[in-house]
């Protein structure tokens, strides 16, 4: 089978758009969470969100094409920009070869913008002709096909929180079966307060959910959690085939080496099942002829909601309690980075992986039981890194177990 190796990376998060500013923000464990009044006053309990600028597209694309856009269409066209810069893939090559795009998304808050106008214009004819292509869950998809001509397969895939990591996986299988040599793939998400998943986890906030301390907002793991603190923006990779990267000089900068996917028996949508993620992480273990010491490093899925962090925690302990493998949950520091979250936590452990080191778990004062016999680093730690899990889950039950590990020659 053919190996999967990472060549481009792009990022546009809370914690930094570029990758030498998220490196930073990591090793310092520098919140990109901030308080935002203008949530409250919409009507939200909580006004923390991930401080995810607007990207400024006047400089690269033209105003039809801008209109087009839905906000995570912008953020993934920035991070897009930045992995095939650094794939060394410019509009030449993206002209003579075939580079598909496999895209992770759960839908964005435009919908509601065009409905509105529809009830104070009574007429179809103003809603405006780019309306479909801003509203559509394959908005992203759409856009950066045209824009950047990918001539590859085109599709996006929606599993909600889990969407960029059932793509990267999709991803995986195209290239391992030689259906193609290189993929895009990524998530995307806008944490705009008209989102209605920014209005359900808002509902579901407990006490003062932190307004006056910003940054200690996001507490997986931690009894003192009250809730998910929204955020966004967009995570891109570029996938390629080994040999076709070695034969055009690309810097690889890790190896997907395997995945599993698994559902749990899920009584209720929301919560899923803790023996997903205990079959998922066991399963790709296997698939890699590894055993649970033999991971360096987990990026935890864990989101600051209670009983998302009680499955993910009794799933890792029943792996890994009492091993020296660290864990970290990264959304400690960005806040809950929803369909993007499984590409943004590989760009976050490779960056880790390169550097040396591990981020901390931040705002972890009292870990819930189920995590007390894992290894969670609370400082930022010096460790070679050589291979690492990345998990992430989504409603209903599904849950994602992806290993990469530094390239061997």
């Amino acid at each position: 089978m053919r190996r999967i190796v990472i060549t481009g990376m792009g990022i546009w998060s809370s914690i930094g758009q570029d990758m030498q500013t998220v490196t930073e923000s990591l090793r310092l464990g520098r919140s990109g969470i901030i308080y935002d009044q203008s949530r409250v006053d919409y009507g939200y309990q909580s006004g923390l969100v991930g401080n995810v600028p607007k990207p400024d597209l006047k400089p690269f694309l033209s105003r039809q094409e801008r209109m087009m856009m839905s906000n995570d269409a912008e953020y993934a066209y920035m991070s897009t920009r930045q992995a095939f810069e650094q794939a060394g893939i410019d509009k030449d090559y993206l002209y003579h070869h075939d580079v598909g795009i496999i895209w992770g998304c759960e839908g964005n808050s435009h919908q509601q913008e065009y409905i509105r106008r529809m009830e104070e214009t009574h007429c179809t004819a103003l809603v405006g002709s780019n309306a479909l292509i801003r509203t559509v869950s394959s908005s992203v998809v759409m856009n950066l096909a045209t824009i950047f001509h990918l001539q590859g397969i085109n599709m996006s895939v929606s599993t909600a929180c889990a969407s960029a990591s059932h793509a990267i996986c999709t991803a995986f299988m195209h290239i391992s079966q030689g259906m193609e040599d290189m993929i895009l793939v990524g998530g995307s998400g806008s944490a705009a307060k008209e989102e209605t998943i920014g209005m359900v986890i808002d509902a579901l906030c407990k006490d003062d959910c932190y307004n006056s301390t910003p940054t200690a907002g996001s507490r997986p793991f931690d009894e003192g959690a009250v809730g998910e603190i929204l955020s966004g923006g967009a995570a891109a990779l570029v996938l390629e085939d080994y040999e076709h990267a070695v034969a055009r000089g690309a810097t690889i900068f890790a190896e997907i080496k395997t995945f599993a996917v698994a559902s749990g028996h899920a009584s209720d949508i929301y919560v899923g099942d803790w023996t997903a993620g205990k079959k998922a992480i066991k399963k790709a273990l296997k698939n890699a002829n590894m055993y649970p010491g033999d991971i360096d490093f987990v990026r935890t899925y864990a989101s600051s909601d209670k009983h998302v962090d009680w499955i993910e925690a009794k799933s890792l302990s029943n792996v890994f309690s009492g091993l020296d493998t660290a864990i970290c949950a990264t959304e400690s520091i960005t806040g809950h980075e929803g369909a993007m979250s499984g590409a943004s936590g590989i760009i976050y452990t490779v960056l880790m992986m390169k550097n040396g080191f591990i981020a901390p778990h931040i705002n972890l004062a009292n870990p819930i039981l189920e995590a007390q016999q894992l290894n969670i680093p609370r400082v930022t730690q010096s460790r070679d890194i050589k291979t690492a899990l990345i998990t992430s889950a989504g409603l209903g039950g599904n849950y994602i177990a992806i290993i990469i590990s530094n390239v061997e020659k």
